[in-house]
């Protein structure tokens, strides 16, 4: 009778253990597959609005989306200047990302800190609700009841405190519209919409901080406050910043409930409390009513430099993601 000793099991063990872990390899070749394929995507996209803008590009040149006071669009007369959709689109996510980000990160702060454990679960899930109602939802409530009961009073408010300061004017040129259709409405519907996004991303970034950061905050006399502050808010400041950049990247490229606040209309003013456009929601409106190629052409050149904005932003906050991280270890262990 052959007797097998422990080493021998113990090898038989391994063997049977590493035939049956071919799956790794599966799943590792699937996942390099799926972020080849992503790569490939974006690579396609930016390659098919490179080939249809070619008229546009070629015509229009630089003047097509460089800063002019007196941009305009004509598609009957062939004059074709996107500066004024650049900056509906700059002005509106950038004065929303003003709004949402401390609103956000209080609302975080609290849910993660110093909300009754009887209210988070709830308190989360309004939060995640308001992530997933529809953007066209957002733009029919934003027009009956936010446009007329908050957009107006706001922008009156504004133009009265600000509009006539001489440096200020170029933003706050008024009066509001009665009917609240405006940048300023588009803005603020953009951060309604991205502070659920932001929030709950701050809010996860801040529970995955480990006790023990706490506990020594609180060992050494912080205060909560000075905890959150001085401790919490930096060790989790990559994730913050991940955080901000996403609702930044929802509020460029975001189209109906935009579309439907925001008033188009070509005027050149750069006020926010006048109607305009912003790249997306010119695109919603007249891709399907081109009337010409070059029309056409000069379109899908918009949607190209939506595309380069967002690509610069996203690699741009990579970037500044992989600063923040890389220098926090290095303060940790100082």
């Amino acid at each position: 009778m052959k007797i097998v000793t422990s080493s021998q099991r113990d090898n038989w063990i391994v063997r049977i253990r590493r035939s049956t872990h071919h799956g790794d390899i599966l799943w590792s070749g699937l996942v390099i597959l799926m972020s080849v394929f992503v790569l490939v995507l974006v690579l396609e996209i930016g390659w098919m609005l490179w080939q249809q803008s070619v008229e546009a590009r070629h015509t229009l040149g630089w003047d097509f989306i460089l800063p002019r006071l007196d941009s305009s669009w004509d598609p009957a007369t062939g004059v074709f200047q996107a500066w004024a959709f650049i900056y509906g689109t700059l002005i509106t996510s950038i004065f929303a990302i003003i709004l949402a980000v401390p609103i956000s990160f209080g609302i975080s702060i609290f849910l993660a800190e110093l909300c009754p454990q009887q209210l988070r679960m709830p308190l989360n899930w309004m939060i995640e609700l308001l992530a997933a109602i529809p953007s066209v939802v957002y733009g029919l409530w934003g027009i009956f009841i936010f446009l007329p009961q908050v957009v107006v009073p706001v922008g009156d408010a504004l133009f009265a405190a600000f509009g006539h300061i001489p440096v200020l004017q170029l933003v706050f040129t008024g009066p509001i519209p009665q009917s609240g259709s405006s940048r300023l409405a588009a803005a603020m519907i953009l951060t309604i919409m991205i502070i659920p996004t932001i929030t709950a991303i701050t809010r996860d970034v801040l529970l995955a901080i480990p006790n023990s950061q706490r506990e020594a905050a609180m060992g050494l006399g912080a205060t909560r406050w000075e905890m959150i502050w001085q401790v919490l808010l930096p060790y989790g400041l990559s994730g913050i910043l991940g955080a901000v950049i996403l609702g930044l990247g929802r509020a460029l490229g975001e189209t109906m409930a935009v579309t439907m606040v925001i008033g188009n209309s070509l005027e050149s003013s750069g006020s926010l409390l006048k109607p305009g456009y912003t790249m997306a929601s010119l695109l919603a409106n007249e891709f399907g009513e081109s009337v010409s190629s070059m029309h056409t052409s000069a379109m899908v050149e918009i949607g190209l430099t939506l595309f380069v904005i967002t690509l610069i932003l996203n690699i741009i906050a990579r970037f500044l993601v992989w600063q923040v991280a890389r220098r926090t270890p290095q303060e940790a262990r100082a």
